[in-house]
């Protein structure tokens, strides 16, 4: 497999790049990120902000940036990530799909530009993004890293952005054992030596997990992940297990 792929927890909005306290280790994590993986030839980022009846897929050479949270300071609106899109490969993995819709008008969300700034600055690696479904199923979550498994030869890096925790009411009151128990499901699903059948069956079922719905009250933050396991298929390495915005939250990579 010369692809490589990471699921991470993106952070709260621009609080990253605004130099937020409770972001200091994931930013010392992203920056680290891309010093430590080669370098890829293109980027596929499914960010957990953009979801669409059909896959969708930005399509434009340069793609703008959509500044999609709210009530920050001026300078969060002023942050620049030039980064270059890649429409034939957006093309490519269209016609995998069979379905898929491709978007020269919509930006590069916060999903996108945020781990990206830290992790590769220059804005040099052409990059595009493909939509969640909104019908928020993990079967079709599934499904859809599966459609995209003939480019595991490809020198791409595929980022699922999301957030492990993702519950917006109970961030900044520490961490608890109810979210201590669902960290503990992601890591032992993905990171444990097992059939991929099992994987599967856990993720699509996440439900089940331990406080699933007290740590995704909606379920968007978490699909990336299921993209990048069936993707992926084997084992990750856990790469991240720390505090952001003083809760738990975990990283995965599939290499």
């Amino acid at each position: 497999m010369k692809a490589k792929i990471v699921y991470f927890s993106h952070g709260g909005g621009p609080l990253p790049l605004l130099g937020d306290p409770s972001h200091r280790a994931m930013i010392r994590f992203m920056k680290q990120l891309g010093n430590v993986l080669p370098r890829p030839k293109s980027i596929v980022v499914v960010s957990a902000h953009w979801e669409e009846e059909k896959p969708t897929l930005i399509a434009s050479p340069t793609p703008w940036l959509l500044y999609d949270y709210y009530g920050f300071p001026k300078e969060a609106y002023e942050i620049t990530y030039p980064a270059l899109g890649n429409p034939d490969l957006a093309k490519s993995i269209a016609t995998l799909l069979g379905d898929a819709v491709l978007s020269e008008t919509r930006g590069f969300d916060h999903g996108m530009f945020i781990p990206l700034s830290l992790m590769y600055p220059e804005a040099s690696i052409p990059t595009i993004q493909l939509s969640l479904l909104s019908s928020l199923s993990a079967a079709d979550h599934w499904n859809l890293g599966e459609k995209l498994r003939p480019l595991l030869d490809e020198d791409i890096l595929f980022i699922g952005s999301g957030f492990s925790f993702h519950n917006i009411r109970q961030f900044w009151k520490g961490d608890d054992e109810q979210n201590n128990a669902f960290q503990n499901f992601l890591i032992d699903t993905c990171s444990t030596d097992k059939p991929i059948e099992s994987r599967k069956q856990a993720l699509i079922h996440w439900e089940n997990a331990p406080y699933a719905r007290y740590c995704h009250p909606r379920e968007e933050h978490l699909l990336p992940l299921l993209v990048c396991q069936s993707l992926a298929q084997g084992t990750a390495e856990l790469i991240f297990d720390d505090k952001i915005l003083e809760r738990r939250a975990v990283a995965f990579l599939w290499s």
